[in-house]
């Protein structure tokens, strides 16, 4: 595993909803648990770590309290547990549809039942004892293989998904898993999922359709007839092999995906390191030598372009752009300047980011030079923005797009953005998700959901999902792993109370927020 930072397994965090599709709840009131709540919120997610002694069991703590699931001999329930002891110990045994079936490894017991009225009591298994698992992370990843660490990629001219990519370069990279009766489906960045014989398909069929399990921290896919998804043969294919039981073969992490970016300069030519370390503007084609990798520090909130060949942007002498810095420091950061359509980087010496004459980047001018007749947009400014583009000839700014997201999935602070049911409107704070196709066209991006109608802002700042014509937003990269969506009145998409989406926020900050 790379150690610069770059690669960061996600930590798994889930719900667990019963048979009535309430989620196991824990409260800070007495430690007490119950089953609730309609939806997925911070009170609701559990984290399965292995138990440090011998055996299968598994211990399930609270990410609210930090604390421990336990059922005592007589069968009650708590989440009182600082440290896991043996009334913590349980056994995950799933079911043929999905579900799991948790019992208490000291105890031989079930846990289940509804509302305040859980135990951990029942000899047998009854649908009260069943629990789907709901994944609480982002569910747009990269997606590694534990034995051959190698990432999973589309291949889109054999038509599958291989794990023999030594990193998770550019779209292909991208898997995004989508839940649906109880399952996952793995779906491509071209939108096809992918079956157990190792085809991709156009719909999420049986047969793309997987129950998770996991093992020592890793995850692994179980198909419809019990076999697992491995990489297979030479070139890694995934599909389901022989194994009706996980070993390392059929391991996988989930690692965050951050932002691949190409820049795109005043000569219409993209930002490359295709002919040496120098970032020069002189190439006619995104390919992975045009691709970087855009983080952003939290602290900061300033930003580091990594490049394929293995190095991060950083400013040298005479104020010159090389990508040759192997780690993290006060020059390998920019600060971004959101301007619209276009984007102005300010180094670490005070100065622009500008192209030279010979395409090459430097950062030597002192603010952004913009041509006769171009609108002023500064940063703060919130007024609305034009549909006419900037016109081009700017040398300190450069078109921003984000490539390994051609299919995007929006959570904010209250939950997932999703149609609602029945209208043309958005809501805000759902535990499911829909997932929406993203296109762009000089520096805008317009969002198309279910049916294929276009995202548009109608009366008082409502965002509906059935426009003929596209509407053009804004996208700017604020925070690590979370962005803001700027309408056509310059006001910001926003989560709120009643759960609806709106363009009605002034400042890109907390429900204007959205993790990408």
């Amino acid at each position: 595993m790379p150690t610069n930072g770059l690669h960061q397994v996600l930590k798994i965090q889930f719900g667990l909803v019963n048979d009535t599709g309430r989620y196991l709840t824990a409260e800070s009131f007495g430690f007490k648990v119950n089953a609730s709540a309609p939806s997925l919120k911070r009170k609701q997610l559990w984290v399965l770590e292995p138990d440090p002694g011998q055996g299968h069991a598994v211990l399930l703590r609270s990410s609210h309290l930090g604390r421990y699931l336990s059922a005592e001999e007589d069968g009650r329930v708590a989440c009182a547990a600082e440290r896991p002891g043996r009334d913590c110990r349980f056994l995950v045994l799933p079911q043929p549809d999905g579900r799991w079936a948790l019992q208490s490894e000291p105890h031989g017991r079930f846990f289940g039942g509804t509302e305040d009225r859980l135990s951990c009591f029942a000899t047998a298994v009854s649908p009260a004892e069943l629990w789907t698992v709901h994944l609480a992370i982002h569910p747009q990843a990269h997606l590694r293989s534990v034995s051959r660490r190698r990432y999973a990629h589309l291949c889109p001219q054999e038509g599958e998904i291989a794990a023999d990519s030594d990193t998770p370069w550019g779209v292909d990279a991208l898997v995004t898993l989508v839940f649906q009766n109880r399952q996952y489906g793995l779906r491509a960045c071209d939108g096809r999922y992918l079956r157990s014989d190792g085809r991709l398909v156009g719909e999420p069929e049986a047969r793309a359709r997987y129950t998770l399990e996991f093992k020592a921290g890793k995850l692994a896919f179980k198909d419809c007839d019990g076999r697992y998804l491995a990489p297979v043969g030479p070139a890694g294919t995934l599909r389901a092999g022989r194994n009706t039981r996980p070993g390392k073969d059929e391991l996988f992490d989930l690692e965050e995906s951050p932002p691949q970016v190409v820049l795109l300069a005043a000569n219409r030519r993209y930002v490359s390191v295709r002919q040496g370390v120098n970032v020069s503007a002189n190439q006619d084609e995104e390919l992975d030598h045009e691709t970087f990798l855009m983080e952003i520090d939290c602290e900061t909130k300033k930003c580091t372009f990594y490049s394929s060949t293995g190095g991060y942007w950083t400013l040298v002498t005479h104020g010159g752009i090389q990508a040759t810095a192997t780690q993290v420091s006060a020059n390998t950061m920019f600060e971004v300047e959101w301007r619209g359509r276009r984007v102005a980087l300010k180094a670490n010496n005070g100065r622009y980011v500008c192209m030279k004459k010979n395409g090459q980047l430097a950062a030597i001018s002192d603010f952004v030079v913009r041509v006769r007749g171009a609108p002023m947009l500064p940063q703060a400014q919130a007024a609305a923005w034009t549909e006419q583009a900037v016109p081009s000839g700017q040398d300190e700014e450069f078109v921003l797009k984000l490539i390994n997201r051609p299919i995007l999935v929006l959570r904010g602070l209250d939950g997932f953005v999703c149609h609602r049911r029945g209208s043309n409107q958005l809501d805000t704070n759902r535990s499911v998700y829909d997932v929406f196709h993203l296109s762009f066209s000089d520096g805008a991006y317009q969002i198309r959901g279910r049916g294929g109608g276009f995202w548009h802002t109608g009366s008082h700042g409502s965002v509906c999902s059935d426009g003929e014509r596209a509407e053009d937003f804004l996208f700017e990269f604020r925070e690590r792993g979370r962005l803001a969506i700027r309408a056509r009145s310059g006001k910001y998409l926003r989560g709120g109370a009643s759960g609806l989406l709106r363009a009605d926020a002034d400042a890109p900050a907390g429900v204007a927020l959205w993790e990408y």
